[in-house]
Formats: structure tokens, C-alpha cells, sequence
């Protein structure tokens, strides 16, 4: 197996189950030996609601070493499956009952499988006697989630439960990670094996060193180069190379910006860093790629960020550094692909290339001038309702460089994700792939799973906040301390602003609120309300301290966001 471009292959025993003997082990049903495999696989959490048809898998969880979180909406789980699988690089795993419950599942695992993230969802099915039929609260959930999974199946016999939960994982924790769904009749849960089945062995795959002639056809376009550019993307910091794209920047002078989901993979206290793409405008960090000729994408997918904007003529060449190959687009040429384990990959690709060869930076230190002088602004400006410069200042200030803080969809993504200094990978978490609203709060449940050690912050819209604000409770009863910023505008902005840019007016979005300080206290949680700017940090350091579950109200002035839009609009050129 030894040479470029191969994988090796690590055999490893499960943590349960792997010495069971089929001649002495007793003969299980179905949902305790699915309850073995996945404690096999290493989970620790279930995410989910019980339904009729689950009951055993539910019962057979006591016990099992892993926690069952009860949510209140299966949306919830799935998006607290998506999140604790992108932090921990291990499949998330949710759970729901058939029919609705399984429905409700579709979204989290759909933003999983557009983010990368992997995850395992689990749900019942009407008996296999019955599915064939119209019958009550059966509908064809396999094709359902086809669609947005890399693999949907349907587990119709008790013997096969080991290999399909091994496969599942195995596929959903793969060289690109992503979502899988596994459906379990009612009656095969019920079910026992034919004789008594341990959980399979894992089979680890580890990429391995790229091809050196893809290396050596990489150094050329690069040798060629006037004004190359790095581009990373979150697949960076799934294969654990910021560190080596660092090395890379720095040894040979390059500027490096980041997708929104990539945001940290690069610290943004760099001198080579260029910022993060994916604004609705020619943002300042899009600028920095207008001279470029070449593009160095590292652990880049196309649904983090449209090339579009930084290649919209499709001429600049493009040096692709992945695990995987590229997808195909008019604005992506791929000139050369580098398959393989993207740290190894950088460090062959600096090595490759003379010691003498360095690039001018170029316009780095102009536009992170540009943007320190947008959160400047935020640090400055005492008005009240808040502008979103200010919200983002406050909000770094708070929170120290492993903090994690989610963010979800948006105007306030909008400003986070240009402004908001990252310094480490997954502590600033969007959703890139889908961009659906409502993930945070329940993600910021999983994150503190995940991330016992780190503090978590959700942000959110009141918009996106009430999609899913009855995950407070879950909070509350799991013990699971964070802090909620709810940014008040009762109005769904980011369509506002988008409304005003694009038809120069807007309507059907504005909203009325609770009372979001006694709508937290009803669940058990703290609230506060923001009633001038200066308040908010002081709130923030003091929530983000304590042991608890709290939620910040906090008014927003949104009209900065016309004002932002207009002065991108009017820049043509920076330098």
C-alpha cells in the first residue's frame, strides 16, 4: 500500500462489542444491537424526540454509555447532529420517529450535507408489512433524503444492522464528510439477529502523501506566477492545516483570504491576510484577487463561496489542494489538482519550488487598514440601537480566541463575517453550504457538548432566534451553559436589504416580538435587555461567565447596511 497518492488503512478494533463471541453472546433485538453499534462507532450524544415506533431504540440507549438529549424539535437535532459532527470530525447522530418526526429531520441533515459536516440520522418506519401501502404516518422516507444525503437506506433485515451501521459512518465520515440516513421499520427493531452479531471493526482511511507529479506540475503554474492568491476554505480545517498553510504563506509571501465557513483557518492577525469572501458586494477582500493570476485553493468547495466573484472572466488559474477533486465550474479551471492530505500537500508544494522565489503581499496591509477602520467605527459609536459594527467589536472584545460563537443567517452574518476577527478554525460558525436560519441555538447546545471547555455565544436575529427559541428549554433542563445575543430589529433585514439593493423598496418583512426577557425567564433562563451601547459588553463578559443559560436582547440600527452596500458600490478600485 506504500507510494504517492495512496491511502493507508489503520485497522481498529470498536470500543464495545469487538471481543463479543457469536457462540456465547445472547441473542439481541435489533434496537440493542443498533445501541452496541453505535457505541462501537464511537458516539456519545443522540439527538432526538422518541416516537411509537422507536421505543425500543430509545429504552435500549439507558445504560449505553451515551447521553439521549431530548429536544423539543427535531429540526433542533439535527442541527445539534450537524454541528457537534463539524467540531469533533465524528458523525453526529440524531434521531426521530417516522413519518413528521423524520420530516422535521430533513433540514439539519440537508445543511449538514451542504456544509460537510458529518452526520448519521437515525429514524423509524412503518412496519415492512405496511409500507408498500397507503398507511398511517408512512410516506417513502428513503427517497426523501436521497437527495441530500451521501446514502439513504432502509435496514429490512435484523443480520444486516453491523455492516449497515459501519457503512453509514463510514461514507458519512469519509474524505468529504457529509450526511447519511438510516430508516428502521418498527417491526425489524423489534426483531433478532439469527444468531449473536458484535458490532464490525472499523476501518479507518487516512489520506496519504500527494502524487510529486502533481506536485512538480502545481510548482510550475506557481513558478509562472505574477500575483498568486490563497484562497481556504473550511476544508482546511477538516484535515487539520492551518498550521501548514501558515508555513506556506509565509514562506513564500503570499496573501491569504477565507470563505465565510473558513473563517480561522487562517488567524486574522496575519500579515498575509487578506480577509474573508463572500459578501454581496465587491467586498475589500475582493479586490485582493483582481490582479491575481493564479489561485491556490486550499480545502475549497464551491458551495462555501460562488468563484464567480473572484474569477468572473474564468482566466485565472487555479491550483486545486484537497482530499478530493474539484467540482466542475466555469468560474473553477482547475489548471492542476492535488489530491491528497492538504498539509502534506502545502509542504511539498514549498519545497518543490526555489528558495529564492517570494511574492509581493500586495494589498494585505490596505485592506485589513480598511476593515480595522470599520470595526474602529463600531468601537466608537455610542448609538443606540446598536450598529452592527459595534455589536461585532463587542462581541470579539468579549470573547477570547478559542471562544466559539455562532452566527446564524442573516444581516448579522453579513457583518461577522467580513468584520470579525478569527483567530483559531471553527470558532466563528456559519452556515455556507444551505444558509439556513435557526441553526445556532440549537448548534450552540452541541458546540458546548463538543467544546466543554470553550465558551459558546449564539447570535441571531429575532427572526432566526424564533424558528427555534424552544431549544432554551433544552438548555435549561441538560445543564448546558451558553449565551443567546438576540439582535433586534422585528424585521427580517437581510431580505430588507436585499429588497432595497435590488427593487429600491421593500415589504412583507417586518414582525412584532415577545417580550424576549420574561420569554426567556419562562424557560428557566436569564434575560436581559439592552438599553444603550455601552451596556452590552459588560452584559456579555458577565453571562459568558456564568453557569447558566441567558439571552441578550439587544436593538439594532440596520440602516448601516445601505450605507455599506453604497460605499462597495462606489468602489472601483482600492489601490
Amino acid at each position: 500500500m506504500a507510494g504517492a497518492g495512496r491511502r493507508a488503512y489503520v485497522r481498529l478494533m470498536g470500543t464495545e462489542g469487538a471481543t463479543d463471541s457469536r457462540n456465547t453472546a445472547a441473542v439481541e433485538d435489533v434496537a440493542h444491537l443498533l445501541v452496541r453499534c453505535l457505541r462501537a462507532e464511537g458516539v456519545e450524544y443522540v439527538f432526538g424526540i422518541p416516537g411509537e415506533e422507536n421505543l425500543r431504540f430509545v429504552d435500549a440507549l439507558n445504560g449505553s454509555g451515551m447521553r439521549y438529549v431530548l429536544v423539543r424539535h427535531e429540526q433542533a437535532a439535527s442541527f445539534m447532529a450537524e454541528i457537534y459532527g463539524r467540531l469533533t470530525g465524528r458523525a453526529g447522530v440524531c434521531s426521530a420517529t417516522l413519518g413528521p418526526g423524520a420530516i422535521n429531520l430533513l433540514l439539519g441533515t440537508a445543511d449538514a450535507m451542504t456544509n460537510s459536516a458529518p452526520l448519521v440520522a437515525l429514524a423509524a418506519q412503518g412496519s415492512l408489512r405496511r409500507i408498500h401501502k397507503e398507511s398511517h404516518q408512512v410516506i417513502d422516507l428513503v427517497s426523501m433524503f436521497a437527495p441530500v444525503t451521501q446514502w439513504a437506506a432502509r435496514i429490512e433485515c435484523p443480520d444486516a444492522v453491523p455492516e449497515m451501521t459501519r457503512k453509514a459512518f463510514k461514507i458519512a465520515q469519509s474524505e468529504r464528510p457529509g450526511a447519511v440516513f438510516l430508516a428502521v421499520p418498527e417491526d425489524i427493531e423489534a426483531e433478532h439477529p439469527t444468531e449473536p452479531l458484535p458490532p464490525l471493526q472499523i476501518d479507518a482511511v487516512h489520506a496519504d502523501a500527494p502524487s510529486p507529479s502533481q506536485i512538480a506540475r502545481a510548482a510550475e503554474v506557481l513558478m509562472a506566477a505574477r500575483h498568486p492568491v490563497v484562497l481556504a476554505g473550511h476544508g482546511a480545517a477538516r484535515a487539520g492545516a492551518p498550521a501548514a498553510l501558515v508555513r506556506f504563506a509565509e514562506r513564500l509571501n503570499l496573501p491569504v483570504a477565507t470563505t465565510f465557513h473558513g473563517k480561522g483557518v487562517f488567524p486574522d492577525d496575519h500579515p498575509n491576510v487578506l480577509g474573508a469572501v463572500g459578501f454581496m458586494r465587491h467586498d475589500y477582500s475582493n479586490f485582493g484577487f483582481d490582479a491575481a493570476d493564479v489561485l491556490v485553493c486550499v480545502g475549497y468547495e464551491i458551495q462555501e463561496f460562488d468563484p464567480a466573484k473572484i474569477n468572473p472572466n474564468g482566466d485565472k488559474r487555479i491550483v486545486h489542494v484537497h482530499r478530493f477533486p474539484a467540482e466542475v465550474d466555469a468560474h473553477y479551471p482547475v489548471a492542476v489538482g492535488v489530491e491528497g492530505d492538504p498539509s502534506q500537500a502545502l509542504d511539498a508544494l514549498a519545497a518543490a519550488l526555489p528558495d529564492s522565489l517570494a511574492y509581493d503581499s500586495g494589498s494585505s496591509e490596505e485592506i485589513r487598514t480598511l476593515l480595522d477602520e470599520e470595526l474602529q467605527y463600531g468601537r466608537d459609536n455610542d448609538a443606540f440601537p446598536l450598529v452592527p459594527q459595534r455589536v461585532v467589536c463587542d462581541v470579539r472584545t468579549a470573547l477570547d480566541r478559542q471562544d466559539i460563537v455562532l452566527v446564524d443567517t442573516g444581516a448579522g452574518k453579513m457583518w461577522m463575517s467580513r468584520l470579525y476577527p478569527t483567530y483559531e478554525p471553527d470558532t466563528c460558525l456559519v452556515s455556507n453550504g444551505l444558509s439556513t436560519m435557526g441553526f445556532a441555538l440549537p448548534g450552540a447546545i452541541a458546540a458546548k457538548l463538543a467544546r466543554p471547555d470553550r465558551r459558546v455565544l449564539a447570535m441571531m436575529g429575532d427572526g432566526s432566534f424564533l424558528m427555534n427559541s424552544q431549544e432554551l428549554e433544552t438548555a435549561v433542563r441538560e445543564r448546558i451553559p451558553l449565551v443567546v445575543l438576540v439582535l433586534v430589529d422585528q424585521e427580517y433585514g437581510l431580505i430588507t436589504w436585499k429588497m432595497e439593493l435590488e427593487l429600491g423598496r421593500h415589504s412583507h418583512t417586518r414582525f412584532t416580538n415577545p417580550d424576549l426577557v420574561t420569554y426567556a425567564e419562562s424557560f428557566g433562563a436569564r434575560g436581559y435587555a439592552i438599553e444603550a451601547a455601552d451596556q452590552l459588553l459588560p452584559v456579555l463578559r458577565r453571562t459568558l461567565e456564568e453557569d447558566t443559560v441567558s439571552v441578550i436582547a439587544c436593538p439594532v440600527d440596520y440602516s448601516e447596511n445601505l450605507r455599506l452596500t453604497d460605499r462597495l458600490g462606489g468602489l472601483h478600485s482600492l489601490f
